[in-house]
C-alpha cells in the first residue's frame, strides 16, 4: 500500500493506492482494500466517510465491473464521493485484478452530494468545505473530438451548478483510450472551450492537467474519461 499526506488548498488530504491480493477474486479483492483503507485512515482520525474521490483499476472488463460494484455498495451513504473507473492491465505490478485509489480530506461540515437526474452509479459531483470534486465523465458516442464536445460542457455545467467556473479549476486528469494521440486530446479541448481551458493546458494557470493512457472505461466505444477538481 502507497500512502501519502500532504496539504492542499489549505486542507489536509490522505491519499491510499493499493492492489488487491492476488489470491482474491476482484469482488472480495475490492473489499479487502476498503477495510485496509479503513484502519490507515483511522491512524489520521478519518474514516471512509471523509472520502471525496476514488479511482478504481482493473485488470479486465470483469475485474473492473466487479470492483466498481463492490466500490458502490461500500461507498454508500456518508461516505459516498466522486469516482471513476478504468480497465489498465499494465496498471498492476502484482497479479491482483483490482487496485483503488483512494483520497480522503478533513473538512469543517458535511458533504453536499449532487447526483445526476435520474440518478447513475458515480454522483455527479462532491463538495466539501470549499473544494467541489467532478466524478468522471465520459461519453460512448462518436469520435474522440466529438465525445469531447459531449463531455466538456458537461463538466462546465456541473461546475457552474456548484458555484464555480473554469477558472477556479485546480485539477484536471484526463485518461484517454491508448488508440488515441494526446496532442488530439489537447487540440480537442481547446477546439470547444477555447481560452476557457487553454491557460490551463498552457499551463500558465495555477492549475495542475494530468495525462494518462487507458484500454477501457465502464462501457465499449469510450475513448475518454475527464476528473475535474475546483475551490469555491
Amino acid at each position: 500500500m502507497r500512502l501519502m499526506t500532504y496539504p492542499g488548498f489549505g486542507k489536509e488530504f490522505v491519499a491510499l493506492s493499493a492492489e488487491s491480493k492476488a489470491e482474491l477474486p476482484p469482488d472480495e479483492g475490492a473489499r479487502e482494500l476498503f477495510r485496509r483503507f479503513e484502519v490507515e485512515l483511522e491512524g489520521f482520525g478519518l474514516s471512509l466517510a471523509d472520502t471525496v474521490r476514488t479511482r478504481l483499476w482493473g485488470r479486465d472488463r470483469e475485474a473492473r465491473d466487479k470492483g466498481s460494484g463492490e466500490r458502490v455498495k461500500i461507498l454508500s451513504g456518508p461516505a459516498r464521493s466522486a469516482s471513476s473507473s478504468y480497465i489498465c492491465p499494465s496498471h498492476f505490478d502484482s497479479g491482483g485484478t483490482v487496485a483503488i485509489d483512494l483520497w480522503a480530506m478533513r473538512g469543517a461540515g458535511a458533504k453536499r452530494v449532487r447526483e445526476y437526474e435520474p440518478p447513475i452509479v458515480p454522483p455527479r459531483y462532491v463538495v466539501l468545505d470549499g473544494v467541489v470534486f467532478l466524478s468522471g465523465v465520459t461519453s460512448e458516442v462518436g469520435s474522440l473530438s466529438q465525445q469531447l464536445g459531449s463531455i466538456l460542457p458537461r463538466i462546465e455545467g456541473s461546475l457552474s451548478d456548484s458555484g464555480v467556473s473554469w477558472d477556479k479549476v485546480v485539477r484536471i486528469s484526463c485518461f484517454v483510450h491508448r488508440s488515441e494521440k494526446l496532442q488530439d486530446l489537447r487540440e480537442g479541448m481547446l477546439r470547444v472551450l477555447g481560452t476557457k481551458v487553454g491557460k490551463l493546458l498552457g499551463g500558465e494557470a495555477s492549475a495542475d492537467v494530468e495525462y494518462g493512457f487507458v484500454d477501457g472505461y465502464s462501457t465499449p466505444g469510450k475513448l475518454v474519461e475527464i476528473e475535474t477538481t475546483a475551490v469555491l
